[in-house]
């Protein structure tokens, strides 16, 4: 779903929806003494595909746990009370509506001018959180107009954002509006410290500026903790740093901030230089997109490992520095045994869960010059600068054992986590110039030792030179 400063990714792999698709890979927690042992799976879970979002009664939150839809559906009520309590108490004069105009119609340029932006970046950013600068507007509205229209200003935006955007996920753009009455219902109690008289309100002085301040910080921590809630409590096993997303990104909540502050300034005493704030909001984004691009074409969406592409780019620099110092150079090529019938049995998603936790293991096993890639599937490939033929096999089969050793706790359609063993690794390796003086020459004799590996039982190391 999206969201205002913080946007919960979904994981898109071939678009394809499931139980697990909410919120970027969605699953509940449960209680310590639930866990259950298995060795290589359980029965697999169908996805359900295909439904229309807009029957409430197909929507894929249903096949979400327990306490993940009592969560979703509590911050909807909660929500929606709180705006029909305030819409109710608070009046709304001609004046207010004219700032309202202006401002409603501005996101929704705005949203139109940055769709395919957006677009992209979803792609690029397949789980996690992501930052956007719908919190110009609707930070904006609380400074400007009263909390009806505050209301009536978040509804416009991400009822366009849905309506132009992800036509199959409309729960997920429910929950984001539900933040976005809560947030700033809480900035505008920050707000009233300065007993405003009316609107729009401007704080004056350093007083004022105190006050703005934490009616920023208070907008966005309710936004931020209502978010990676949803995020934690629907997937307890991601990684923690993906949760919390980049802590960069938050300069870009910052700045949208910033940027509101200035839009309700405009709208108070120059309106027509809105036109001018529009320019700068769109080259910003076009800047925030540039690292997502990067950091997409490096980084491997599932696993957080380095792409095939990348891999053999940056292979291709340590082997001509390899060349230069006439030092060895070793390759690895490992490929995790059973994983199709795993995979059958468990389900793609509870597939990928045991993928980033091996990756994990692979990166705590090397050190942070080596090179270590996805190259599709269940196979990885490591590059070790430095590395001749005395080390290579003893590094290899220190990963193997470590691989072996792991007990992954992973999701299962019964309301439980599972924790999955019995998991083995086959690795070839390769060494520089033994084997080859080029990258493809170096793969070729590591995939070669990956399959007499596999012939000879699995589970083991071969080099290519013996």
């Amino acid at each position: 779903m999206t969201k205002n400063s913080l946007d919960v990714a979904l994981r898109p792999e071939d678009d394809k929806e499931s139980p697990a698709d909410y919120a970027g890979g969605d699953r509940s927690t449960s209680l310590p003494g639930d866990l259950v042992s298995v060795s290589h799976g359980f029965e697999r879970v169908e996805p359900r595909r295909g439904l229309l979002a807009v029957h409430p009664q197909r929507w894929k939150l249903w096949c979400e746990r327990k306490v993940v839809i009592a969560y979703v559906l509590t911050v909807d009520i909660a929500a929606v009370a709180l705006a029909a309590g305030m819409i109710a108490a608070i009046p709304v004069h001609s004046g207010d509506l004219f700032r309202f105009g202006l401002l409603a119609a501005g996101a929704v340029v705005h949203r139109e001018v940055v769709r395919q932006i957006e677009s992209l970046r979803e792609q690029a950013t397949n789980n996690g959180l992501r930052t956007n600068l719908i919190s110009l507007w609707i930070f904006a509205a609380v400074l400007s107009v009263p909390l009806p229209l505050v209301f009536a200003v978040t509804v416009v935006v991400y009822l366009h954002s849905w309506y132009r955007g992800s036509s199959g996920r409309l729960y997920r753009t429910l929950f984001s509006g539900a933040t976005m009455v809560l947030a700033p219902t809480a900035a505008v109690a920050v707000l009233q410290l300065l007993q405003p008289t009316g609107y729009p309100i401007i704080p004056q002085g350093a007083p004022g500026l105190v006050v703005l301040i934490g009616a920023g910080t208070v907008y966005w921590l309710v936004n931020y903790i209502l978010v990676v809630g949803a995020v934690r409590m629907s997937d307890p096993l991601q990684p923690v740093r993906q949760v919390l997303a980049n802590p960069s990104d938050q300069v870009v909540v910052a700045a949208s901030l910033g940027l509101g502050i200035a839009l309700a300034v405009m709208l108070t005493f120059q309106p027509w230089l809105i036109a001018v704030l529009m320019i700068t909001v769109s080259a910003l984004h076009r800047a925030l997109l540039l690292p997502h691009f990067q950091q997409a074409a490096r980084t491997d969406s599932k696993t957080g490992l380095l792409t095939a592409g990348f891999w053999r780019e940056a292979a291709g620099r340590e082997l001509e520095r390899a060349r230069r110092l006439a030092d060895p150079l070793g390759v690895l090529m490992l490929d995790l045994d059973h994983f199709k019938s795993f995979n059958d049995r468990m389900g793609h998603l509870v597939g990928d869960q045991l993928l980033r936790a091996v990756a994990d293991e692979l990166r705590s096993e090397t050190r942070p010059y080596d090179l270590v890639g996805r190259f599709g599937g269940e196979e990885f490939v490591i590059l070790l600068p430095g590395v001749g033929t005395a080390q290579v096999e003893h590094i290899a089969d220190r990963i193997r054992e470590r691989v072996s050793r792991l007990r992954v706790l992973v999701d299962s359609p019964h309301d439980r986590p599972v924790t999955v063993d019995g998991i083995s690794v086959s690795i070839g390796a390769a060494v520089r110039p033994n084997d080859g003086d080029e990258i493809d020459q170096l793969l070729l004799a590591a995939d070669g030792a990956l399959m007499a590996a596999k012939a000879a039982g699995r589970d083991r190391v071969r080099l290519a030179t013996r």
